[in-house]
């Protein structure tokens, strides 16, 4: 749902010899370098580019990522690069907040 966190999980563990690089719509939105001596989200991996602005965590140990407040549906694929070049693709489709929901999220309040 819009607004909501969601993770991409890689289910691999680094070993600190790979690069990943995570992609939205084939512009370069998170990378994480094999020496982990670089690592960049969203606006640091391609300047000009604000869409994910401080909404994007990049995990140092997996290459997991983990999108907050979501409301960008597209195609986010997964590049591992190491000995061969296999890209995990991930299709997210966000939908809107029914307008019944909306009224019970104004209706909260926070002590």
């Amino acid at each position: 749902m819009e607004g909501d966190s969601v993770t991409l999980h890689t289910d691999v563990e680094t070993n600190k010899q790979e690069k990943i690089h995570w992609y939205f719509n084939d512009t370069r939105i998170a990378q994480i370098s094999g020496d982990l001596s670089y690592i960049c989200t969203d606006v640091q991996c391609n300047e000009g580019t604000e869409r994910f602005r401080d909404r994007l965590k990049l995990d140092n140990q997996t290459g997991s990522l983990t999108i907050t407040n979501i409301t960008d549906t597209g195609l986010y694929e997964l590049q591992i690069i190491r000995g061969s070049n296999s890209p995990m693709i991930f299709y997210v489709t966000v939908h809107g907040v029914p307008a019944a929901e909306q009224d019970k999220m104004k209706r909260k309040s926070v002590k």
